[in-house]
């Protein structure tokens, strides 16, 4: 399992995703990932790290699909690719129904349905043929001109068993957020597995972005897990996820559900060696890249304090797992 990181936020500044392509380029760490941004735009921040001399892997977990057509977002990610001298991770996925429908006028009528037309199209794109128009209504969008770069991973985002199950057939990765390692195994997994079979291909990759946080004195694990996830906990589709997990979580108590993460140690809290032996539980769930997501660190202490953590985490994880850093 490889070890990876976050750039948890949408950034302001490009200079605080510095320190953090830097463990990455250090070899501490094995991607920088960055998720949908309505500030610095996360290609854009790509391509300006590659261009201060941060050739790294990368991947964006998740870029909404209502905001980028399926070209152009694979002409982005070939980009990214070429740039960055590494095989680009694009993972994308549908949004919540009220955003999708702030941009569309309605919300998909099968998310699931979208999302494999989505990647259908994409896979196009980026095999460099003409992909179908939506529902084969009207032409097809021609291909883009050949361009020779290391490649692009297709990543879909994934909570529930129906996105897994489209993930398991179309996707080459398939990336969770804020899944407890149990019901990875139980639920997800199985479900990547059978949607594999259905496509007669092998199982995608499984990414999970994991909040974590070293334990130091004055820090309240609470007060970190809610700021870091304070948005996801409101959420239906992601307190349904972790409900079905076990937890007893409810959209209208955003700060009752921070607590139920640590007391479940979805949000890993500990020393060093306590989160890196909390991390086994992902490996052992068929986890094959953990992402450290340190939100709650930054926001609350610095994104100094982030990096210091992450800094100690990796010395732990490749002191007593070297297999989990690439």
């Amino acid at each position: 399992m490889e070890t990876s990181v976050i750039f948890p936020v949408m950034p302001k500044d490009p200079a605080d995703v510095v320190p953090f392509a830097e463990l990455v380029a250090g070899g501490h760490l094995a991607r920088l990932w960055q998720g949908q941004s309505l500030t610095v735009e996360p290609h854009q921040l790509f391509a300006y790290l590659a261009g201060m001399g941060f050739r790294l892997p990368v991947g964006t977990s998740v870029t909404l699909m209502p905001l980028r057509h399926p070209m152009e977002a694979a002409a982005q990610a070939r980009s990214l690719a070429l740039l960055t001298g590494s095989r680009t991770t694009l993972g994308v996925g549908p949004g919540s129904p009220d955003f999708v429908a702030s941009l569309r006028g309605e919300p998909y009528e099968s998310p699931a349905a979208a999302c494999a037309d989505y990647l259908r199209r994409l896979r196009g794109h980026l095999d460099e043929r003409a992909a179908e128009a939506p529902g084969g209504h009207g032409p097809p969008s021609g291909p883009l001109p050949r361009l020779g770069h290391p490649g692009v991973e297709i990543g879909l985002g994934v909570l529930r068993p129906a996105l897994a199950r489209v993930a398991g057939e179309l996707a080459d990765a398939a990336i969770t957020w804020m899944t407890p390692p149990g019901y990875l195994a139980r639920d997800l997994v199985p479900a990547l597995e059978r949607g594999a079979a259905a496509g007669g291909r092998p199982a995608p990759r499984l990414v999970t972005v994991v909040h974590v946080a070293v334990a130091r004195k004055g820090r309240d694990p609470r007060q970190l897990a809610f700021t870091a996830a304070r948005a996801h906990l409101g959420a239906p589709h992601y307190t349904d996820m972790l409900g079905r997990a076990g937890l007893r979580v409810h959209p209208s108590q955003p700060y009752l559900n921070a607590r139920a993460l640590v007391e479940s140690g979805t949000f890993v809290h500990g020393t060093p060696a306590e989160v890196a032996a909390a991390l086994r539980e992902y490996a052992r769930a068929g986890v094959d890249e953990v992402v450290l997501n340190t939100a709650g660190t930054g926001l609350v202490h610095g994104w100094p304090a982030a990096v210091e953590d992450l800094a100690e985490l990796s010395a732990e994880i490749r002191l007593a797992q070297p297999d989990l850093i690439a």
